[in-house]
C-alpha cells in the first residue's frame, strides 16, 4: 500500500501559500513542494488532498493510504459532507478523484507525526512568485 502524507499551509490566512506531499511508495520516497498562490489555510490542506490525488493517479498508484494533521480534511472526507460552503466545491473534487482509485484511506495524525509534508508545504510558500 501506498503511503500519502499531506498538509497545507498560509503565510496570513489569506496568504501565500502551498501544498506538501511526501509519498512512500513501493520502497522509494517522493517530495512534492507545490505554490498554490494565495487562499487560506483550510482552502491549503483540502489542495494538499486534492494534489496528493493528482499524482497518485498520474503515477498510477492505486492503493493508497493518505495522512493529514488536518482535522477539518480528515472529518470533512469521513463524513462526504463540508459545513462550510466556501470549501464544499474542493471537498467534491476530492472526492470525485478518491473515487477513481481502488482503495483510498484517510487517516489523522499528529503534527508531529506529519513534519516531513509540513515542511514541504512551508517550502511551497516560499515557491509562490
Amino acid at each position: 500500500m501506498i503511503e500519502v502524507y499531506i498538509d497545507g499551509a498560509s503565510a496570513g490566512d489569506p496568504g501565500p501559500s502551498g501544498a506538501g506531499v511526501f509519498i512512500k511508495a513501493n520502497g522509494t520516497v517522493e517530495r512534492y513542494s507545490i505554490p498554490l498562490g494565495t487562499m487560506s489555510n483550510h482552502e491549503a490542506e483540502l489542495y494538499s488532498l486534492i494534489k496528493g490525488l493528482e499524482i497518485c493517479l498520474k503515477k498510477g498508484y492505486r492503493t493508497v493510504s493518505f495522512r493529514t494533521d488536518s482535522q477539518l480534511v480528515d472529518r470533512a472526507v469521513e463524513k462526504e459532507y463540508m459545513k462550510n460552503e466556501k470549501y464544499a466545491p474542493l471537498l467534491d473534487e476530492a472526492l470525485a478523484l478518491a473515487k477513481q482509485l481502488d482503495l483510498f484511506f484517510l487517516k489523522w495524525i499528529p503534527s508531529k507525526q506529519n513534519h516531513v509534508a509540513d515542511e514541504l508545504a512551508r517550502k511551497a510558500i516560499q515557491l509562490n512568485q
